[in-house]
């Protein structure tokens, strides 16, 4: 589908290598705002679907979105510059380590979808595995990234395959990140655990673990699936 419609806005996608997906739209609808961020970073942004999701949820004056491929960078900017909200949201045409250089400000929240398949999965199709591989942009650079940019009360928050949850929460609590609450989400009641939504802040503390199912059955969602995604699905 080259376009995707939402309540509030409309994602165009025909340029980018990765579309408008489940991993996305559960981050930009979980992604905890209890701290009213001011401003948003929003890492490797693709569509730019989660800063419209999160300028949809909340009253941040400031959303800055960063993506490195062309087409993605230029349908991003498209995408913002077509919202209600184009006044609030920017879209930067960089690499991480060239906005980590430029960059000084800080950020009370930092939104990220990696990539994140291995090198098993390479498909041959260059943009395409671009979007989707840890080689552009390995966990360690994106945790020292929100180590850099992230306000003192700041909120950093993922999802990650549920493999790689306890080394991610690892090399985040070298840098002094700690978990502040991880949903880990599962396709139906009887599949394995096959996402880890993860938020975390500066502050130690015991952080808050559930678990998200999507569907009972093929196109039947949980109450707490359509609770989450309501605001944003046309169908739900």
């Amino acid at each position: 589908m080259s376009t995707f419609n939402f309540k509030q806005f409309t994602i165009t996608q025909d340029r980018c290598a990765m579309k408008v997906g489940t991993d996305g739209v559960l981050l930009g609808a979980w992604t905890p705002l209890i701290n009213n961020p001011y401003n948003i970073l929003d890492i490797g942004t693709g569509t730019g679907v989660i800063a419209l999701m999160l300028a949809q949820r909340s009253h941040a004056e400031q959303i800055d979105a960063i993506e490195i491929d062309d087409a993605a960078y230029e349908q991003a900017t498209e995408n913002f510059e077509n919202s209600p909200w184009n006044d609030r949201l920017y879209c930067y045409h960089a690499g991480l380590d060239e906005f980590v250089d430029e960059v000084e400000e800080e950020f009370d929240l930092i939104v990220s979808n990696p990539p994140f398949y291995t090198d098993e999965y390479k498909s041959g199709d260059e943009q395409r595995d671009t979007a989707r591989f840890t080689d552009s942009l390995p966990f360690e650079e994106l945790i020292e990234a929100a180590d850099f940019f992230l306000s003192e009360n700041g909120i950093f928050s993922v999802i990650i395959p549920f493999k790689e949850e306890t080394a991610f929460v690892a090399l985040c609590q070298e840098r002094g990140l700690f978990p502040l609450k991880i949903t880990r989400v599962k396709g139906t009641p009887n599949t394995e655990i096959k996402r880890s939504l993860m938020a975390f802040s500066r502050i130690e503390q015991s952080s808050l673990i559930d678990e998200l199912v999507i569907e009972t059955a093929r196109h039947h969602y949980t109450p707490e699936y359509i609770e989450l995604t309501k605001d944003f699905y046309l169908k739900m």
